[in-house]
């Protein structure tokens, strides 16, 4: 039967036939005026109210270390990775990290790290953020030389060097590692995250004195500041940044250097430790200000991880965890052992937290609430003017 013996057949039903061509017809008018109107344009805030974002680079230490250390030093052993990925991921938690629950909420895959050689794909971004990291060069008296060599200007550089090669590579005409390489035209409309300067407090807090390292944070301002002018200077123009969590409240830090009774907050944290993050942060955040004022082009958003993971710290109980200045990871002579339940824990290992914490903190950030200014993160390419409060 050709194509005119079925337009007659149907026909036969009456002015079925008509009406359908016509729902056809209108069907594609519509999509196409749509189209002209550029409701596929990502950046359009009078069109879409989701920024689609076709790639994540991030920046920054363990917090959110998917896999650079263990590939560049040794690898990260039993039972790390067991709640999700149910083997060591390179990820120093039992599961996922707060930069994995941002790609799902983004509806991406999770980043690869960028010096992971193995199975990467880079299509939608790499993380270049490894564990023990800094934001101050590894030579920086303060560091006194004990943490990663992969500090924020590395970091940095190597970001460069993969833009410039896998754009290279990708305007090749016969290349054949297009489907695993960024778009060129992607790097101006990721997203760029940050999650780093735990380490550099933590340095300064173990070998000094409070106001000491106070006297320090501007200076480590200064470099992640400089960080993302030049990002911005290279294309980028979004940017997600967290600022540090109570460090004073590490099981790591309660344990192996217990404060004085005068010293302790209301929920067992080392008060005068929290009191220097804070200090870091409101200074970030000033920071953070005044750069979404000088770089006209480019949407910043400060996230203020502290008070959600220090809520979640002092109402433990409330959401269905225990101990929480206690820790999962327990060392048995030279094993390792985890709790029965880690999903009771908020840390993992005294450092890190376990992945239920992670998915706790990273779904109380993503919608704007604790950020400045107040949107939320599939919102997050959009300048808003003079919010930065």
């Amino acid at each position: 039967m050709d194509w005119k013996q079925r337009v007659t057949n149907l026909s036969r039903g009456g002015g079925s036939l008509v009406a359908i061509i016509a729902l056809l017809v209108a069907t594609y008018s519509v999509f196409m005026v749509l189209k002209d109107r550029g409701i596929s344009n990502l950046y359009n805030g009078q069109q879409s109210s989701s920024c689609e974002f076709p790639a994540i680079y991030n920046f920054g230490d363990s917090n959110s270390d998917t896999g650079a250390v263990s590939a560049v030093f040794d690898p990260v052993f039993p039972p790390y990775g067991m709640t999700y990925f149910h083997k060591p991921s390179g990820r120093f938690s039992d599961g996922r990290l707060i930069i994995d629950f941002i790609a799902e909420k983004l509806g991406l895959p999770y980043l690869s790290a960028y010096v992971d050689s193995i199975g990467t794909n880079f299509r939608h971004g790499a993380n270049f953020a490894a564990s023990g990291a800094t934001i101050q060069p590894a030579d920086a008296l303060m560091l006194n030389k004990t943490f990663n060599p992969l500090t924020l200007d590395v970091q940095l550089s190597q970001f460069e060097q993969f833009k410039r090669r896998s754009s290279d590579l990708y305007l090749e005409e016969n290349s054949k590692s297009k489907d695993r390489l960024p778009r060129p035209e992607d790097y101006t409309r990721a997203l760029y995250t940050f999650d780093i300067g735990q380490n550099d407090l933590h340095a300064g807090l173990t070998s000094m004195k409070e106001d000491e390292v106070i006297k320090y944070i501007p200076g480590i301002i200064n470099v992640l500041s400089s960080t993302i002018e030049k990002l911005y200077q290279g294309g980028a123009r979004t940017f997600w940044i967290h600022n540090t969590g109570p460090i004073g409240c590490l099981p790591f830090l309660v344990k192996n250097y217990p404060p004085a009774p005068e010293n302790v907050d209301k929920i067992g944290c080392v008060d005068s430790y929290n009191k220097v993050a804070q200090e870091f942060n409101k200074q970030l955040k000033d920071r953070v200000s005044t750069l979404g004022t000088q770089l006209q082009e480019s949407s910043l958003v400060y996230v203020d991880v502290y008070s959600v993971k220090y809520s979640l710290i002092s109402e433990a109980d409330k959401h269905g965890f225990t101990d929480p200045l206690g820790k999962c990871l327990r060392k048995d002579g030279s094993v390792l052992k985890a709790c029965a339940n880690p999903l009771e824990y908020i840390s993992w290992d005294g450092v890190h937290h376990t992945e239920a914490a992670n998915k706790w903190v990273a779904s109380h950030i993503q919608d704007g609430a604790v950020s400045a200014p107040k949107i939320p993160l599939t919102e997050a390419c959009r300048p808003v003017s003079g919010s930065h409060r």
